[in-house]
């Protein structure tokens, strides 16, 4: 767009002289005849330069010069002074009144070009310096908008996660088109762990030592569920049940739960130490299954857990309950699963015989994992 320049002189022969010079090449004018209407003009239609008189009625040139620089919008408006007196005498007023130049009447259209596109490339620049500021603080705004929606969001998983594994709460924060609360059915290997002698450490142990030693216990065996990217499902004393391909699935859930397991005895085989020395014994055993189960949120609309159900669960508990502390029992599925993968040198694979576990009509194979120290 063709920059907008106001001329501002009392005598209409020259407003007309000026403003036919610069409309024909190119420039956008308009016209004001005394001060007043000079800064009239500028607050309803602010130019890019104004070509000032000096002697005028009412308000002079250096008065309405003073006028525009007091409004900051106006501060640098370039402002030309036309002047018929002396301009060595009129220079020192106008650059204290804040003029930018001066030109001497009668004008010299070659020098009034050349003044006028000077100070407009100056004023060309100002602007464009002023449009990267203005975006660059809109794009720090951006920027902090978008710091805090991820702290926000940080937060919220955070909370989410003292709830539901860290699958779980990403995948609720990140939406999408399947809900991960919804019902649905999933093949899954499942990790049941509880203390052998924790009922009668309870009848022994005051209320605060119990609490203390699950306090330990768990928070040993969680950072292994997390680092194994289990989904906890749930505390129940010194019971925990975890498992392994949902909601988000892994192509190792046997082999992954076995390793978490035999970490888990490594953590207990030292926290048992730490306990015996403080006259408590208590051990771990672990059952671990695979198969089917059906998935979702379980609970009303104030209080939703995630929870698994099915034959595979209760297999895994039973089968933990069958174990004996230090020890780890699996599945016939879990063993043909890590049949098919790559042998770990951190366990070996027993036969444990086919055991009778309540709910369950027929006898149950089982293979007992040894740890490889």
């Amino acid at each position: 767009m063709s920059a907008h320049i106001l001329v501002v002189d009392d005598v209409a022969q020259n407003l007309r002289l000026l403003s036919d010079l610069l409309s024909a090449r190119g420039y956008r004018t308009s016209t004001a005849a005394s001060g007043e209407e000079a800064l009239a003009s500028i607050a309803a239609d602010p130019p890019d330069l104004v070509l000032l008189d000096v002697m005028m009625p009412g308000m002079n040139g250096y008065d309405v010069c003073r006028a525009i620089r007091a409004d900051p919008a106006c501060a640098v408006l370039p402002v030309v002074l036309v002047t018929a007196l002396d301009p060595e005498q009129e220079r020192v007023k106008g650059l204290n009144a804040g003029a930018d130049d001066f030109l001497s009447k009668p004008i010299n259209q070659a020098e009034l070009m050349a003044r006028v596109r000077s100070l407009l490339r100056v004023k060309t620049l100002y602007d464009e310096v002023q449009r990267q500021r203005a975006e660059l603080q809109a794009w720090n705004a951006t920027l902090e908008r978008r710091v805090q929606e991820s702290v926000q969001q940080l937060e919220r998983i955070g909370q989410l996660k003292r709830f539901f594994s860290p699958q779980l709460a990403e995948a609720i924060l990140a939406g999408g088109a399947d809900d991960p609360l919804r019902s649905h059915r999933r093949e899954i290997t499942v990790v049941f762990l509880d203390l052998r002698g924790f009922t009668a450490f309870t009848e022994t142990a005051e209320p605060e030592e119990v609490m203390a030693v699950l306090a330990q216990y768990h928070a040993a065996m969680g950072r292994l569920v997390l680092a194994h990217e289990g989904t906890l499902e749930r505390f129940s004393g010194d019971g925990m049940m975890i498992f392994f391909n949902d909601p988000q699935p892994v192509a190792d859930a046997p082999a992954r739960a076995l390793r978490m397991a035999v970490q888990m005895q490594g953590e207990m085989a030292a926290l048992s130490g730490q306990w015996r020395r403080r006259g408590y014994d208590l051990h771990m055993g672990i059952g671990i299954a695979q198969g089917f189960a059906t998935l979702g949120g379980i609970g009303f609309d104030a209080r939703i857990d995630y929870g698994a159900i099915g034959t595979v669960t209760n297999l895994a508990a039973r089968l933990c309950g069958e174990a004996a502390g230090g020890e780890i029992l699996i599945s016939q599925r879990v063993h043909g699963a890590l049949q098919d993968g790559t042998p770990d040198a951190a366990w070996s694979i027993q036969e444990a015989g086919e055991l009778e576990l309540k709910g369950f009509q027929r006898k149950v194979p089982a293979w007992r994992v040894v740890c490889v120290s």
